[in-house]
C-alpha cells in the first residue's frame, strides 16, 4: 500500500510541475499587434535618442543608474545601426553598437561587440521583443546571460523598456529603462 500512495504523491507532484511550468510560458510579441502607436524600428531610431535608466539585482534592488545617447541610423538595404553610450553613476562608461538587419520574415537579425552569437528581434503593434546572449565583465571575468528584452512604444517619442537578465534559466537581474528620441 505503501507504494501505491508514493506513485500517486509523485503523479500530483509531476502534474503541479507541469502545471506550474505551463503558467511560466512568456509573452509572445504577437500579442500587443492591436496596439497603438505602432513601432516601427526604422521610424523610432532615427536620429538621436536618449536612455535613462536602473539596473537591479535579482532581488529588485537598485545597483546601478544610467543615462546614455543613441544615434541611430539606416541604410538604403534597411540595415540599422544604433551607436549606444552608456555612463554609469559609478564613472564607468559602455559603448554598444548594434547591427539590425531585416530578414524575410519580418524580424531583424541583431548583433554587437559584446553579444554572442545573433540575437533576434521581432514587432508587433506597439511591441518589440528581443532575445540575445549578452557577454559581461563580472568580478574580472567574462559571463554570459540571456537577455529577454521588450520595448512598448507609449507616444510618438518614447519607449518604455525593460529587460531580464537570465543565467542557467535563474533572473539574475532586470534592467528598467525609458528611451526619448530627440527632437532637432
Amino acid at each position: 500500500m505503501g507504494t501505491l500512495a508514493g506513485e500517486r504523491i509523485m503523479r500530483a507532484l509531476l502534474l503541479s510541475l507541469v502545471l506550474t511550468l505551463g503558467a511560466c510560458s512568456s509573452t509572445e510579441v504577437q500579442e500587443y499587434a492591436g496596439n497603438e502607436p505602432a513601432l516601427t524600428l526604422e521610424d523610432f531610431f532615427q536620429g538621436s535618442l536618449t536612455a535613462h535608466g536602473v539596473l537591479k539585482s535579482r532581488g529588485g534592488t537598485v545597483t546601478r543608474y544610467f543615462n546614455a545617447t543613441i544615434e541611430a541610423s539606416w541604410d538604403d538595404e534597411g540595415v540599422g545601426r544604433l551607436a549606444e553610450r552608456f555612463e554609469f553613476d559609478d564613472g564607468e562608461i559602455q559603448h554598444r553598437n548594434w547591427t539590425l538587419e531585416p530578414q524575410e520574415d519580418g524580424s531583424y537579425k541583431a548583433t554587437a561587440g559584446d553579444v554572442i552569437g545573433e540575437g533576434r528581434a521581432e514587432t508587433s503593434g506597439n511591441a518589440l521583443k528581443m532575445d540575445y546572449v549578452l557577454e559581461v565583465d563580472y568580478k574580472n571575468r567574462k559571463l554570459a546571460l540571456n537577455v529577454e528584452d521588450w520595448m512598448w512604444r507609449v507616444d510618438e517619442d518614447t519607449i518604455i523598456n525593460q529587460s531580464t537578465l537570465r543565467k542557467w534559466g535563474f533572473r539574475v537581474g532586470t534592467i528598467q529603462l525609458t528611451i526619448i528620441r530627440q527632437r532637432d
